[in-house]
């Protein structure tokens, strides 16, 4: 009997995701655990296996569509057999026909003017237009325009106030502007319309929901890391000769942030408000903001606090490359107890970042710059940079985050107290 394989729970608080690439096609023999299709959830693309062996019967997706937890994927059966004979296939097919329901019809006799069923958009007009009809005492809103892009033209106003009902205009078809193709002219000019990645969404959702969620605050503070890189700049040319591993400043910066987290615990923690209780968590596990071509991506280093710098310079330097190529597991951006977001190599003074949920706070790196400083009366030239911490001040007070950098601070200004306590 033919097998429906539906989307599956991958994984806790998932609802849905986006076929990228079916693996196999209708008619092939397929084996039991052999990759049917990737899909694109949260921000990993992960490959479904066939959870029984046989042949494809019937896909029911498409490379691009969206797909929803308990969606009917894919119909497995023995070979000769088709989706007919199986009562659970035809149920399927009919669950999601029935799922998809088609809009009312329009009246037929009545125009429809365009952007009807927008949110009272202003008519496009252009001012002496629109004096012709407050003279004529024509309602612009119900003017069909035939002009570009829509735009309502005298024409059309003294047309309206005959009683004439013109006929909406032929829709703009695409064009080419510049090389780029699919350029729709509207009334304002040439626009490109970008599809949204299913990865752009999840981080539009996650962003919105954190700001609406936490109180955020950002604490900035300034650290001389003039030490911090006289040091790194030493240990860079033997630790990469030594262990083969490209060495960044940033393990310095992982280290810090895990002592401040033992000191100031509840930067490491999290909020049950069901239960009106603060989670401390004893475990260090550091979320890295990763830039890709596709969006921003946060792995997780596990167990930070155990794994000496040569250790994380070597899983930052796996997880990066992963990151960019949308090959982490789900499991590898989870579990994160504090985050930080290296903003530096990119530019700017300082940024406020948005708070990695359900954490209480993230950390903000910037540029390292040579700038004139004052030390013992004297201008002299040192390595600066700016530190951020965006915390949530519901449950932080700004005290807290003043001394958390602080802390944060001495430990870059002055190297060899960090590596007192590693």
């Amino acid at each position: 009997m033919a097998f429906v394989f539906n989307f599956p729970d991958v994984g806790e608080g998932i609802h849905e995701g986006t076929v990228v690439e079916w693996l196999v096609a209708e008619g092939d023999i397929v084996a039991e655990d052999q990759p049917l299709l990737k899909v694109e959830t949260d921000k990993a693309i992960v490959e479904l296996p066939s959870p029984k062996a046989g042949t494809v019967l019937k896909m029911h997706f498409a490379a691009g569509d969206l797909i929803h937890v308990g969606d009917a994927l894919i119909v497995i059966g023995e070979a000769g057999e088709s989706v007919a004979d199986s009562g659970e296939a035809q149920t399927a097919q009919v669950e999601e026909s029935e799922s998809v329901m088609a809009p009312p019809a329009p009246d037929a006799g009545r125009p429809v003017a365009p952007g009807m069923g927008e949110k009272h958009r202003r008519p496009l007009a252009t001012p002496k237009t629109r004096v012709l009809a407050r003279t004529l005492g024509v309602d612009l809103s119900g003017v069909i325009g035939t002009g570009s892009g829509g735009r309502i033209t005298d024409d059309d106003v003294e047309r309206a106030s005959r009683g004439e009902v013109a006929s909406a205009p032929s829709p703009e078809l695409p064009v080419s502007v510049d090389g780029i193709a699919n350029v729709t002219v509207t009334a304002d000019g040439p626009v490109e319309r970008v599809a949204l990645t299913h990865l752009r969404k999840v981080i539009a959702g996650a962003m919105q929901s954190s700001k609406q969620i936490s109180a955020h605050v950002t604490h900035v503070e300034e650290a001389d890391a003039s030490a911090l890189m006289v040091a790194y700049r030493d240990l860079k040319p033997q630790i990469e000769a030594e262990h083969g591993v490209k060495f960044s400043v940033l393990p310095f910066f992982i280290k810090a942030l895990v002592q401040c987290l033992k000191d100031f615990p509840i930067f490491n923690a999290s909020v049950d408000e069901d239960a009106g209780e603060l989670i401390l968590k004893k475990y260090y596990n550091i979320g890295i903001a990763v830039d890709t071509p596709q969006g921003l991506i946060v792995p997780v280093i596990k167990d930070a606090d155990t794994k000496d710098m040569i250790q994380l310079a070597r899983e930052l330097s796996d997880l990066a490359v992963r990151a960019r190529e949308r090959r982490l597991a789900l499991d590898e951006m989870r579990g994160g107890s504090c985050t930080i977001t290296n903003i530096g190599p990119l530019g700017g003074v300082f940024a406020t970042p948005i708070i990695n949920q359900p954490e209480l706070a993230i950390l903000g790196l910037h540029k390292i710059e040579q700038r004139p400083v004052v030390r013992d009366g004297q201008i002299v030239i040192r390595e600066m940079m700016y530190l951020s911490i965006s915390f949530d001040h519901r449950w932080i007070d700004g005290a807290q985050g003043a001394r958390f950098m602080t802390a944060f601070s001495r430990l870059i200004s002055n190297p060899n107290l960090l590596f007192a306590r590693l």
